[in-house]
């Protein structure tokens, strides 16, 4: 898309939740609609029309890849949930579409080709992130990386930098077969790039090893959509400093996800107006009335609102992360995401 596109939709003033997991939640046989993708395009558009937006946000599970990868490599499915690799497994290899893999891609083909007024968007998860799922522990070889050990001094270091090669290798088999199912933007997840992960004081001093685990692979990605037409719209709500937001700024998105604990007018001075920032609402605690009162989201939004305007920074008012839906929770949630909608 021409990124006058999303910059319209901010100067508008488009209010949008990420809200596919609320909807799809509303329905009694919702774990069926995921292996099915013209009922599971179906959701999507509905989304978009409730929440009156025209980007057709597809459901956020950042578990599909390492489902694909993991079973490409012969674990069996009752154990993929808890699975970690101890050694570094071989690299490259063909990495299968699972079945939920498959569905989500003909949900992007049944909107582009059934709702012509919705940008058909696909949903990835970053490659930092996905090796995080896949080893034990992944903060202590980073640590080690950053202090300059290789694969070569420690063994951990060698499982991490093999594990961001092979979820970089899925993710791109994905995003393929979703831009092939007619995707015009992606929405790129990384939300394991934060202070948990790597350490601040490290990077103080260098960001070569962030850089390297997080910023190459995800440009990878990057390029490989700009190659063929398709937006990248980069979302982390993890725990971020400066630097970091700086950095994902460097990949251009049309539209930059932020978390609730970044001050948004604040990150204004960080990011080019040719991208537009969205969020940021704490959307994960509204099912709670004690975190997060009704009132609390109107005030909320219009401050959030006032302080953008006055960055003068194209803006989109929105969810922190996905919006999900949570067992009992759910009216007090759909209030909640209205609220901000009309506030």
């Amino acid at each position: 898309m021409d990124r006058s596109y999303y910059l319209e939709l901010a100067a508008k003033g488009l209010r949008m939740p990420i809200g596919t997991h609320l909807v799809l939640h509303e329905q009694p046989d919702h774990e069926a609609i995921v292996k099915d993708g013209r009922r599971l395009g179906e959701v999507v558009a509905a989304t978009a029309r409730r929440f009156r937006t025209p980007m057709a946000v597809p459901l956020m599970d950042l578990k599909l890849e390492k489902e694909a990868l993991l079973r490409a490599r012969g674990v069996a499915p009752a154990a993929i949930d808890t699975f970690h690799f101890d050694d570094p497994p071989e690299p490259g290899g063909a990495i299968p579409l699972t079945g939920n893999m498959a569905a989500a891609c003909s949900a992007i083909r049944h909107v582009a080709e059934n709702e012509p007024d919705l940008l058909p968007m696909g949903m990835g998860i970053g490659p930092f992130s996905l090796m995080t799922k896949l080893i034990a522990d992944p903060i202590t070889p980073v640590y080690m990386a950053g202090t300059g050990a290789g694969p070569d001094d420690e063994p951990e270091v060698a499982l991490v930098e093999r594990l961001i090669d092979l979820s970089l290798h899925t993710i791109q088999g994905y995003l393929d077969a979703q831009i092939a199912a007619g995707a015009k933007a992606i929405i790129l997840c990384e939300p394991a790039a934060n202070t948990v992960y790597f350490s601040a004081n490290q990077l103080a001093d260098n960001w070569e090893i962030f850089d390297r685990y997080v910023m190459a692979p995800n440009l990878r990605l990057r390029d490989q959509m700009a190659a063929r037409g398709v937006d990248l719209v980069f979302h982390d709500c993890g725990e971020l400093i400066d630097g970091m937001v700086s950095r994902f700024a460097t990949l251009d998105p049309a539209l930059l996800s932020l978390g609730s604990s970044r001050a948004l007018w604040d990150d204004a001075r960080l990011v080019p107006k040719r991208t537009v920032l969205y969020g940021n609402l704490p959307t994960k605690q509204f099912y709670s009335d004690e975190s997060v009162p009704l009132q609390r989201v109107r005030e909320l939004a219009a401050d959030l609102v006032a302080r953008m305007r006055a960055a003068g920074h194209p803006f989109i008012l929105g969810s922190e992360c996905d919006v999900l839906s949570v067992p009992g929770a759910e009216p007090t949630i759909a209030a909640k995401v209205q609220a901000f909608l009309e506030a």
